[in-house]
């Protein structure tokens, strides 16, 4: 089969208009929330929303213009006059004395026809009054007035089409004016990704691609939940059998302090240790992905990169904070590999997964370091790091790169996912910068022992004893899946998991199901489409029951003969 495997996926008909009216000087945070809200509270997906529209007075307000372009839609707007001819369901006073409709934001939304989804919304900043309102409407995909389903003066009024103007809308990215209508769409609902001239092959953006249309929010876990449970899970790549006997109890022991507020001080003192750093350059987190947070919120960041595929938290927190967010999109025909020099010059924070997560692979260290410079951020997710034989290729412990964030999580070799406890290292005012943005007491104290307990020797041989296991575990896996002649698995693989390419992985993968494996889906995954699923590494008994269910799923659908 082919190497050159893209997206692949279908973007939803972009058929929506969200029509907005706002005071003067509406921050752009309170038009994009109550947008998103307004979609997600009524079930629908950013990907099909086809422009903003609103009236003619509002096209340069830049709290407007400034979320179109995070939305990567066009602004159309009307005149007010022909606005007030639209008779509309939510009608209010005050935009009617302002400029003569009695609601912007559903006579915009009305002007071109079509069903009013979600009738006029109102923002809830606290401490004032609201200044934004948006409304829904479907329109036509076949380009004509739909039909009102609640008769002609009811919510879902249709009108005769009208005449609007696109604003063009400034530059968020390369220097280039977006077009009036994108041909695809940034996936979730985050913002329109920045691209440059500067990015070399493999680098693409969503939009240039295509490979937009990917859930940042799907994980591994969605794959056995309820009574999936019962599956033998190859989604989640937690390691079996954890946590053990003797941490259970640690934790156990810790609940009889449960009245006291978490103190951090030892856990942190003993995170320190383990890796040789001072203690201001460590930072305690509710599991990695708390920290992906803190550094998409309290940090300066202005041209955010994520090098995919990999695990997808990092854009999704980026993207919630508000963020244009670019991709570097590296290749299957290149093993996955990272090439510095595809990365914009211009990036100010970098953020990569080693080993990555999904496809396994390690990147050497004096690869990442030439990512880093003066001004720019590198972030570099090692949550599987502790899987590897020796911790090879580590940064941690590392005070002589610039900019260097690493993230580490106790939950995957542990089995604390349930716990939520990782940390990031950091120089000592990036540490103070996450600290402010956190809550107060932001992990438990049970946490807090487990992290501790995780540092002692003992812990640390037996971790260093489970990453030697996982190895050959995986390599029989792998050995296993060669012999498949029509599965390519991406080697060499470095991570307690394995990423594999093969025709109709999606019907597979519900065959596996049927047959009583779980396996993780990679279309998910920004630079992955549907051929790809990831595999975790389980014992060699496990794997050969799995080998043997994913033997009978492909003779069965016909996809591969060993």
């Amino acid at each position: 089969m082919s190497e050159a495997v893209d997206s692949a996926a279908v973007l939803p008909p972009a058929s929506l208009a969200v029509g907005v009216g706002a005071s003067r000087g509406a921050p752009v945070d309170e038009i994009l929330g109550l947008v998103r809200d307004t979609l997600r509270g009524a079930g629908l997906s950013p990907l099909s929303v086809a422009e903003l529209v609103t009236v003619d007075t509002k096209a340069d307000e830049p709290g407007i213009v400034a979320a179109a372009a995070a939305l990567g839609v066009p602004l159309r707007t009307y005149p007010a006059g022909e606005l007030a001819r639209i008779e509309v369901p939510g009608p209010s006073g005050a935009p009617l004395a302002a400029v003569g409709t009695p609601s912007v934001a559903e006579a915009a939304a009305l002007a071109e026809g079509g069903e009013l989804l979600v009738p006029k919304r109102k923002s809830a900043p606290r401490g004032r009054a609201p200044m934004v309102t948006c409304a829904v409407v479907r329109r036509d995909p076949r380009g004509r007035a739909g039909v009102a389903p609640d008769g002609p003066s009811g919510p879902g009024r249709c009108v005769e089409p009208g005449a609007g103007r696109i604003v063009v809308l400034p530059d968020f990215g390369d220097g280039a004016e977006p077009p009036p209508r994108p041909a695809s769409r940034p996936d979730d609902d985050g913002a329109h990704p920045h691209t440059t001239a500067a990015m070399h092959t493999p680098t693409e953006s969503p939009d240039a691609t295509g490979a937009g249309a990917h859930d940042l929010r799907h994980h591994g876990d969605a794959e056995v939940r309820g009574r999936d449970r019962d599956l033998t899970d190859l989604a989640v790549n937690v390691r079996a059998g954890t946590p053990p006997a003797w941490l259970r109890e640690r934790i156990a022991a810790s609940l009889g302090a449960l009245a006291a507020y978490p103190d951090g001080r030892a856990a942190r003192a003993a995170v320190a240790a383990r890796h040789g750093l001072p203690v201001e350059r460590v930072l305690l987190t509710a599991g990695a992905a708390e920290a992906f947070v803190l550094i998409a919120r309290a940090l300066p960041v202005s041209r955010p990169v994520v090098v995919h595929p990999q695990f997808t938290e990092p854009e999704a927190a980026l993207r919630a904070a508000g963020h244009t967010v670019g991709r570097v999109l590296l290749r299957a025909g290149d093993g996955f590999r990272l090439d510095p020099s595809a990365v914009p010059e211009d990036a100010d924070l970098v953020v990569v997964g080693n080993p990555t997560n999904p496809t396994s692979v390690l990147h050497p260290v004096a690869v990442l370091e030439r990512l880093a410079r003066p001004g720019r951020t590198l972030v570099v997710d090692e949550a599987f790091m502790d899987a590897v034989p020796g911790e090879r290729e580590t940064l941690c412990g590392r005070m002589d790169v610039p900019g260097l964030v690493v993230l580490r999580s106790l939950t995957k070799t542990w089995g604390l996912a349930g716990l939520r406890i990782g940390y990031a290292l950091a120089a000592p005012e990036t540490v103070r910068a996450l600290e402010e943005a956190q809550p107060l007491w932001p992990v438990s104290s049970p946490a807090l022992t487990a992290a501790e307990a995780c540092m002692e020797p003992r812990a640390l041989a037996e971790a260093a004893g489970a990453a030697e296991r996982i190895a050959v575990d995986r390599a029989h896996l792998v050995a296993g899946l060669r012999e498949f002649t029509e599965v390519r698995v991406v080697e060499p693989a470095e991570a307690p998991f394995v990423l594999v390419c093969l025709d109709r992985a999606a019907e597979v993968r519900e065959r596996l199901r049927v047959l009583g494996f779980a396996a993780r889906r990679g279309d998910t995954f920004p630079g992955l489409g549907p051929d790809w699923l990831r595999l975790a590494v389980r014992d060699r008994a496990t794997t050969n029951r799995f080998l043997q269910a994913f033997d009978q799923a492909l003779q069965t659908l016909g996809v591969a003969v060993r």
